[in-house]
């Protein structure tokens, strides 16, 4: 089931001692099993370096133990900016199925495109909202594209729709039917006494879509809540675009799955501990990586995520675990 790609991966002493070649076989059995005092990280990449071994009963018995290990635990572990791309692939391809592995496994700033292809050709029907909302980083990718088009669940109507898809159009903006009536006579307007507002309005997606990339701050403020995702998501690449504007748009709930993942992607936005915070409640954040940004947040973030209803249920019991944890060190 699991392809054995070799690959150099820097373990711990406690993995090594497990894995290496002087470790029994009676050893490498009981870990494989799950009897070791190894947990998260080094639990997964033990059990990697131990399917990899080759052995029957041990690859059986690994992966028994990986499919009973909690997700939520798994979900921390996949979320770790440094872990290797085959732990994560093989991650993928025991238990890729789950909603919340396949969403913190695809969402991970350095899954790999052979993982990104297995996941889409393998996803399950309950899957498909988070492939779909997901598009714009598989979109691009002929391999992805073509790994969903064999999944067998993927409809005819959508297998068509990716084939052929739609191009959005401006004209398309306007209501079926409706009439446009123009005074040729009348002069054209005047730039200089519309507001930017009103300028907007006229604004094709184009024209739009530049504006956002180099335009001044009541451009941005403007076109960041177009509809358009093309548009709005543009805005936080203007090199123009400031910290404050950054930590508004992740403060804001209804921040579109899209531009939050953008924040998220951008390394000198994540040092900036408001927006981690921010990011972390934010309910639109994928769980792995408000899982992985935990241990940043101070006390009161924490007992405030605790007690929130907007986020998911596994980012509660993680901060009320982190709590319990920092409670105890004191």
């Amino acid at each position: 089931m699991v392809a054995q790609v070799p690959q150099r991966i820097t373990v711990s002493a406690a993995v090594a001692k497990i894995v290496n070649k002087d470790a029994s076989y009676a050893e490498r059995l009981a870990a494989a099993r799950g009897e070791t005092s190894l947990v998260g990280r080094d639990l997964l990449t033990a059990l990697y370096f131990l399917y990899c071994g080759g052995d029957r009963d041990i690859r059986t018995a690994g992966v028994r133990t990986l499919r009973q290990l909690p997700p939520e635990s798994l979900a921390a572990v996949a979320a770790l900016p440094d872990l290797p791309p085959r732990i994560l692939h093989f991650l993928a391809q025991v238990r890729g199925s789950e909603p919340l592995l396949f969403q913190a496994i695809i969402d991970h700033p350095a899954c790999p495109q052979e993982t990104v292809v297995f996941l889409l050709e393998h996803a399950e029907r309950r899957l498909f909202s988070l492939v779909f909302d997901r598009e714009t980083l598989w979109r691009s990718l002929p391999e992805a594209v073509s790994a969903l088009l064999r999944n067998p669940q993927l409809t005819e109507e959508e297998r068509a729709a990716l084939v052929n898809p739609v191009e959005s159009d401006p004209l398309d903006d306007e209501e079926d039917g409706a009439e446009v009536v123009v005074e040729e006579d009348a002069p054209p307007p005047d730039d200089e006494n519309l507001s930017k507002y009103q300028l907007a309005i006229e604004m094709g997606v184009s024209e739009k879509i530049k504006m956002a990339l180099t335009g001044d701050k009541e451009w941005r403020s403007i076109l960041l809540k177009d509809s358009n995702k093309l548009v709005n998501t543009a805005v936080l690449k203007n090199p123009r675009v400031t910290d404050g504007e950054v930590l508004a748009v992740a403060k804001n709930k209804t921040s579109s799955e899209e531009l939050i993942r953008i924040i998220l992607m951008n390394k000198d936005w994540m040092k900036l501990p408001v927006v981690r915070s921010a990011l972390v409640s934010h309910p639109k954040t994928p769980v792995g990586s408000a899982l992985r940004f935990m241990d940043t947040l101070t006390l009161k973030e924490l007992k405030d995520l605790s007690k929130s209803k907007s986020v998911s249920q596994v980012v509660v019991a993680a901060a009320r675990r982190v709590l319990t944890e920092k409670a105890k060190k004191k």
